[in-house]
Parts: C-alpha cells; sequence; structure tokens
C-alpha cells in the first residue's frame, strides 16, 4: 500500500497524504480527517525504516539505565519508548548494573553504528569521567549524577521533592523524621540531595535533626529498607515518622514496623519516593513522591531529536520536570 494508493481513496494528491504522514507542513482538519481516516481503512504503514535511511540514520535510539528489574526504570523504558513513538523511533534498552566501565562504553559510543543517539540514567559516572570525552552520537543524560556537564541533562528536583515530602510529615506534627536512604558512595548524588532537602524542611520548620535518625543502606531495596527500620526502632528514642528514599525501602521499612507491631500510620508514618505501582496497593497504601515520568521522557528525546536532526547545536541545556505528593494512607490513614 502506497501514498499514491491513499490519495486516490482520499480525493486528494499525493503530496497531501504526505504531507499528513510527515506532519511537516499545516494541513487544513477537514482534509487531514479526510486522510488519515484513508490511512487506516487501507491500513497504511509508513516505511520508516526506509526514510531513516535515507536521511542517514537508523532510526533507533538507546536508554541505559542501572537495573530493569527496578520498578521506577521499567516505568522509566516505558515512557521512553512511548516517547519515542511520536519521533518514529525504535528504543534499544541496555541495563549498565551502575558499572562506571559500562556507562564510559556507552558515552564513549558503543554500538552508535546502531543508534542515532542515547538517553543515559548513570549511577557509577561523575564529572570528571565525562572530561574530554568526543562524542559519536547526542547523548542525554537522565537524574543526579551529572550536572553542567557536556551533554543535554534532564532530572526532577529532587531537594524540592524530599523538602516537600518532610514538610508534609512535620505538618502531620511528627518531630522525630528519619531520613532512610543515606549512602556515603561516590554514586550516592540522589541520596544527597534527598538527604538536603529533608534537612531544609527541618530547618525552616525550626525542628532539629538528629544523626541518630539517618540511616544508611547500601542498597535502595526492601531488604535494606526493612533492616535500616529494624536499627530505627531500637534506639532510645524511635522516629514517629520516616522519610524514605524510594518506595523500596519504604515498602520494605513498613514490612519490619507491622512485624513489630508498630501501626502505621498511627505510631509511625511512611513517605516513599518513585510512586511506583506497588505503593499503591499496599497496605496501608503508600505516600509517595511521584516524578512526572512523561515528561522527563518527552524531554529527554525532544532534546534528543534537535541535537540528531542539528536544529540545536547551542551549549548543553538543563531540564527539570516536575513532581507531586500523593498523599496516601500511610500518613493520613484511611478517610
Amino acid at each position: 500500500m502506497g501514498l499514491k494508493q491513499v490519495a486516490e481513496h482520499a480525493g486528494v494528491s499525493v503530496k497531501t497524504v504526505s504531507n499528513v504522514v510527515r506532519g511537516t507542513v499545516r494541513v487544513s482538519p477537514p482534509t487531514r480527517e479526510r486522510v488519515e481516516r484513508s490511512l487506516i481503512q487501507l491500513g497504511y504503514r509508513p516505511n520508516l525504516s526506509a526514510r531513516h535511511l535515507r536521511q542517514g540514520r537508523t532510526g533507533v535510539v538507546a536508554l541505559a539505565v542501572p537495573a530493569l528489574d527496578a520498578a521506577y526504570f521499567s516505568a522509566l523504558a516505558r515512557a521512553t519508548i512511548t516517547a519515542a513513538a511520536a519521533h518514529g523511533w525504535t528504543v534499544l534498552i541496555d541495563q549498565t548494573d551502575g558499572a562506571v566501565e559500562r556507562e564510559i562504553d556507552i558515552m564513549a559510543g558503543a554500538g552508535s553504528h546502531l543508534v542515532d543517539g542515547v538517553v543515559l540514567s548513570p549511577l557509577g559516572l561523575g564529572a570528571l569521567d565525562l572530561e574530554g570525552r568526543r562524542p559519536t552520537v547526542p547523548i542525554v543524560l537522565l537524574g543526579e549524577r551529572v550536572f553542567d556537564g557536556p551533554d543535554d541533562h534532564v532530572a526532577i528536583d529532587n531537594v524540592g521533592a524530599a523538602r516537600e515530602a518532610t514538610e508534609h510529615l512535620l505538618g502531620l506534627g511528627r518531630r522525630r523524621i528519619a531520613a532512610v536512604g543515606a549512602q556515603e558512595h561516590a554514586s550516592a548524588g540522589t541520596a544527597r540531595l534527598r538527604l538536603q532537602g529533608w534537612r531544609e524542611a527541618h530547618e525552616a520548620a525550626g525542628v532539629p535533626t538528629s544523626a541518630e535518625l539517618v540511616a544508611s543502606v547500601e542498597q535502595f531495596d526492601r531488604r535494606s529498607g526493612a533492616a535500616a527500620a529494624e536499627r530505627l526502632l531500637c534506639l532510645d528514642r524511635a522516629p514517629d515518622a520516616l522519610f524514605c528514599f524510594n518506595d523500596q525501602l519504604a515498602l520494605g521499612a513498613m514490612r519490619t514496623l507491622a512485624l513489630r507491631g508498630v501501626r502505621v500510620p498511627d505510631d509511625v508514618a511512611v513517605v516513599g519516593f518513585d510512586d511506583i505501582e506497588d505503593g499503591e496497593f499496599s497496605v496501608p497504601s503508600l505516600t509517595t513522591v511521584s516524578p512526572d515520568l512523561r515528561s522527563l521522557a518527552r524531554e529527554a528525546l525532544d532534546l534528543l531529536s534537535r541535537r540528531i536532526d542539528g536544529s540545536d547545536t547551542g551549549p548543553p541545556r538543563e531540564v527539570t520536570v516536575g513532581h507531586r505528593l500523593l498523599v496516601r494512607e500511610s500518613t493520613v490513614g484511611r478517610a
């Protein structure tokens, strides 16, 4: 099925059909609707591969994340695939395990003959690793590891989001709010920023913080959250709230609280971060910070598109996307 057959069916010129398919020229709504109806009825599918090859491109972009079995990154991959479809791209997904060497390979252009650009969520890389790099394809970085680097960068306001979550707990009258998720290793950008937001909220409220309420973890997983909650409950003065740096930590912590007979939120309120689906269906349901993953993916691919087609040759851009606090049963109980 070609453009000519679609044009005859819709009673328009081949050029008009091409304009509708490509979306590059404004077409009147009635004409566009008629052409789109013919495209559907005739089952037309554009040959995107041929189009990309004529442009010297593959029509494939890569998304590289630390761990595909983490719910947050699975959701990010889904949002990226959806956003890529608007550009006519296929997404090749890679897992780095947060290994610096693997992330450096990706930044250096490993597999660049297969892809037109890369969206990378680094866990091990730092700004020093990027110095002197000569990119072979455009790259957009996600997350907290690299700010003011040589590539476009998209992230949420982690400090502001953590501050808002902590303010919510303070507003409920909680005064011993533990921060669950502190990390000391070099790749702890997320933990550092969320801990900063926790501290800023306390400072603004005039509520002192205590070092014993900062619970360090090795990993952002349920097991680490459960262990951190166990340690916190052994304090002479146990916390009355937990701000967990992701939902998996929060879910693990709530398991420990339940096993110890601690009521949530009556005795200890709990807030997570990331808005994974498990939190919505936990008992009690989990209050959480919900990053706007759709906007994150869309902004990243729009930046990548402009670099690929050459319409943006300016300096690296920093884009911050929104978030919202979803208040659920783990902080306010059932209505």
